[in-house]
């Protein structure tokens, strides 16, 4: 099945560059660009992709706005934020809005590869610890916690911290001596009863909520 692109980078060098990696691989195709965010919502509408690249900072309409609209409308393909800033609010707050994750403009060829199939088969990017050190400052920002709700048994609420520790399902079944599809199971289940989209919601969920405590100097 191929996986279907959108660039959204104000940049056309970016463009350009993220277009020829993509259109190398067999099962990814680049149906459009787009130079700002109101190019990216119209295109992503004509076009209707699985993932859209979407640079945080854009002219006319910015990376956010445009994930909102994306993510709130029809179609609503998963969105990969681009930063040149590994510790940026513009990108925890596109997180929050509905982004799957957000990559570094200066990762390798073989990472940006990874990103899409991982967001395009339905997860998220947050292992990078560089995620975990972004959700854990900007949460803190945000001005009303949320509360664990009592429906969640105490075992999705250790997987959930574990989550958003930045743990895969594989790393999370061996802390907790469960298989690795008794996890999946725990994910699903309490992204449904939070009414989450994805994993990196759910971190950001854990960390509004203060179930996981912000740890000073985490993966310096």
């Amino acid at each position: 099945m191929t996986i279907r692109v959108i660039i959204a980078d104000d940049q056309e060098v970016v463009r350009a560059a993220f277009t020829v990696l993509l259109q190398t691989q067999p099962d990814m195709e680049v149906v459009a660009t787009a130079a700002d965010g109101v190019d990216a919502v119209g295109r992503s509408r004509e076009h209707r992709p699985d993932i859209v690249l979407m640079d945080v900072r854009m002219p006319n309409l910015d990376g956010i706005e445009a994930t909102r609209l994306l993510h709130a409308g029809d179609p609503n393909p998963r969105v990969i934020m681009l930063t040149t800033f590994d510790l940026d609010e513009y990108v925890y707050n596109a997180l929050a809005v509905g982004a799957s994750g957000f990559l570094l403009k200066d990762i390798t060829a073989q990472q940006l590869f990874d990103a899409v199939r991982v967001v395009a088969a339905g997860d998220a990017m947050l292992a990078p610890s560089i995620t975990r050190r972004l959700i854990a400052q900007f949460a803190t920002l945000r001005p009303a916690p949320r509360h664990i709700p009592g429906e969640l048994t105490a075992r999705e609420t250790d997987v959930l911290q574990l989550i958003a520790e930045g743990l895969s399902n594989q790393e999370i079944g061996a802390r907790l001596v469960i298989t690795e599809e008794t996890v999946k199971s725990h994910v699903s289940r309490l992204l449904a009863k939070l009414g989450l989209r994805d994993r990196t919601q759910a971190a950001i969920y854990a960390y509004e909520s203060g179930l996981v405590a912000r740890r000073q100097g985490w993966d310096r």
